[in-house]
C-alpha cells in the first residue's frame, strides 16, 4: 500500500466504498485510509427513504373500484397503475440522489450489493419502500438479521410467490431461491432437491395482511417432519435460515460476492480464492458481521494494489451518482435520471429477473458504451439526446423513462468546481484533473488529445473542457 500516493489510495477507496470523492475529499484529505474506512463503518445518521406513507399498502391492495355495469374500472385501474410507477420512480430517484449526496456513502453502495443480491422487484410502492428500507437499514450490520428481515419483507414474499405456498400445495420458488440465490449458491453441491422441497413446506404459512405486514397464518402451515441439509425436525421458515446460516458453505458465497462487487470480477483465480477463503472463515466466525468484513477488505494493503484499482467497470447507477457527487450535478427532471438508467440497462427496483443484474463485461455493449462516452458532453454541455433507451419489453420502465424535450437540463457548481484547482499551475491543469476523475495516469497520446480537445479562453472554460474530454475517455468508466 505504501508503493502508491494518499491521494490514490482514497480515490479507489471513494469509489469502491462509495460513488467517488468531492475535490476537497481527494485533493486535501489528510487522514490515512483506515481512519476514513473506520468513519464510513460507524456513520449512525440512518434515515428512511419515504415517498409514500404505509397505509399506501392496504389502499393498493384492497382497490375493487366498479364501473355502473359491475366490472372492474378500467380506468381507475390504469390511473393506479401509473400512480404506482411515479411512486416508484421517484423512490428510485431518492435513492440516486442519496448516493450522490456524500452521506453514509459506504451503507448506500452496500444497500445497492443487497438489492442485487436479494433481487426483488413488486408494483406496490409502499412494498418497495420497506424492501428497500430494510436492505439499507441492515447494510452494514449482521448477514443472518439482513437474511431473516428480507426474508419476511411482503415485497419479496409476493416476488417469490410465497403467499401461496401453503400445506398441501407447496410452492417451492421462495426456498429454492433463498438457497440458490441467497446464501449458498447455484453451483455449490451444497443442497439436494430433496432440501427445497422439504424447505418449501417449512415456509409454508409464511406471508403478509393487507397492512404490509410480515404474518405466520399457522393453519396453513405444514407441521409435519422435515428433513433439511440431513437433519430432521418440525421445521418452520425460521427455521431454515438458521439451517442455512450454519452452513460455511453461505459465508464462502457471500464472501465471494462481496469481492466481486467491492474488489473485481475475477475472483477465480488461486490468489483471490485463497483471500475469500480467509475472509470467509472470519465472516463466519464473527457471527457473520458484515462491517467486520469490509473493514477486513478496505484496510488490506492488496486492495490497493496496482492489479486491484482501475479493473471494474462502473455499473450504470455507480456511473450516474459518481457523476452527480464528483460534480455537484443537480437534474432538473427527474425523469433524465430515469432515462438514463434505462438507456444503460440498470434502473434500480426493477431488476431483470432474481438473479439481479449479472455486472461486469455485460455492462457494456456498443451502444451503451457510446451513450456512456456521450453522456460528459449531453450534460455538462447541453447537448441534445438522440439515441433512444433499447426496448426491454417491460412496459414499466417504458413509462417511467419518457422525457419531455430533448435536453438533460443539470445546474453545475463550475465556481465551487473550479475553486478547489485554483492553485494548480495552468500547465498541470490536464493532469491534476485526470488525477481527480480517472484511475491511471495519462498516458502522451491521450494528453495531446485531450489537450486539443481543451482549449479555452479563460482559465475557467479551460478546466470545464478538460472535465468533459477526460470523462469522454473509456478509462472513466472504470473504477
Amino acid at each position: 500500500m505504501e508503493n502508491i500516493g494518499k491521494s490514490e489510495r482514497l480515490q479507489h477507496l471513494y469509489w469502491r466504498a462509495g460513488f467517488g470523492a468531492t475535490p476537497v475529499q481527494l485533493l486535501k484529505e489528510a487522514r490515512p485510509v483506515q481512519t476514513v474506512v473506520k468513519e464510513m463503518l460507524t456513520q449512525s445518521d440512518f434515515q428512511p427513504l419515504v415517498v409514500v406513507d404505509a397505509d399506501h399498502f392496504q389502499n393498493n391492495k384492497t382497490l375493487k373500484k366498479l364501473a355502473a355495469n359491475g366490472k372492474p374500472d378500467r380506468d381507475a385501474t390504469k390511473m393506479r397503475i401509473k400512480k404506482n410507477a411515479g411512486l416508484i420512480r421517484d423512490l428510485n430517484v431518492l435513492w440516486v440522489e442519496k448516493m450522490a449526496s456524500g452521506e453514509d456513502v459506504l451503507r448506500e453502495k452496500m444497500a445497492l450489493f443487497w438489492h442485487g443480491h436479494f433481487a426483488c422487484r413488486v408494483l406496490n410502492p409502499a412494498a418497495v419502500q420497506r424492501y428497500l428500507n430494510t436492505i439499507r437499514t441492515h447494510a452494514l450490520s449482521n448477514f443472518a438479521d439482513l437474511l431473516m428481515a428480507v426474508s419476511k419483507e411482503p415485497a419479496m414474499l409476493q416476488f417469490l410467490n410465497n403467499q401461496q405456498n401453503r400445506k398441501g400445495a407447496p410452492n417451492e420458488n421462495f426456498a429454492r431461491e433463498a438457497m440458490e440465490l441467497f446464501a449458498l449458491g447455484r453451483a455449490s453441491g451444497s443442497y439436494t432437491e430433496a432440501d427445497i422441497k422439504d424447505a418449501a413446506r417449512a415456509f409454508t404459512g409464511w406471508g403478509y395482511n393487507l397492512r404490509g405486514e410480515f404474518t405466520f397464518r399457522q393453519n396453513q402451515h405444514d407441521d409435519g417432519l422435515k428433513t433439511i441439509f440431513g437433519q430432521t425436525g418440525y421445521f418452520k421458515g425460521e427455521d431454515v435460515v438458521r439451517l442455512l446460516l450454519e452452513k460455511k458453505q453461505t459465508a464462502h458465497f457471500v464472501t465471494g460476492k462481496i469481492y466481486q462487487f467491492l474488489v473485481s470480477d475475477q475472483a477465480d483465480s488461486p490468489e483471490a480464492q485463497t483471500r475469500i477463503k480467509g475472509l470467509a472463515e472470519k465472516f463466519y466466525k464473527s457471527g457473520y458481521d458484515i462491517a467486520g468484513l469490509l473493514n477486513g477488505i478496505l484496510t488490506a494493503n492488496w486492495f490497493y494494489e496496482p492489479s486491484v484499482r482501475g479493473n471494474r467497470i462502473k455499473s450504470p447507477v455507480e456511473l450516474l451518482a459518481g457523476m452527480q457527487h464528483s460534480l455537484g450535478l443537480v437534474f432538473q427532471q427527474k425523469q433524465s435520471l430515469i432515462f438514463i438508467q434505462r438507456t444503460l440497462g440498470q434502473v434500480l427496483l426493477y431488476p431483470p429477473n432474481v438473479a439481479g443484474w449479472p455486472g461486469g463485461r455485460n455492462w457494456i455493449d456498443s451502444s451503451s458504451l457510446l451513450f456512456r462516452m456521450k453522456l460528459p458532453d449531453l450534460l455538462l454541455r447541453s447537448r441534445p439526446v438522440t439515441m433512444q433507451p433499447k426496448q426491454d419489453g417491460d412496459v414499466n420502465t417504458q413509462l417511467l423513462a419518457r422525457r419531455e424535450g430533448d435536453l438533460m437540463q443539470v445546474q453545475i457548481d463550475w465556481d465551487a468546481f473550479e475553486r478547489s484547482f485554483s492553485e494548480v499551475d495552468p500547465d498541470r491543469l490536464a493532469d491534476a484533473l485526470a488525477a481527480y476523475l480517472i484511475q491511471q495516469p495519462l498516458g502522451k497520446t491521450q494528453r495531446a488529445v485531450i489537450l486539443q480537445m481543451a482549449d479555452g479562453s479563460s482559465r475557467g472554460e479551460r478546466i470545464r473542457n478538460l472535465t468533459v474530454a477526460l470523462m469522454a475517455l473509456p478509462e472513466y468508466q472504470l473504477c
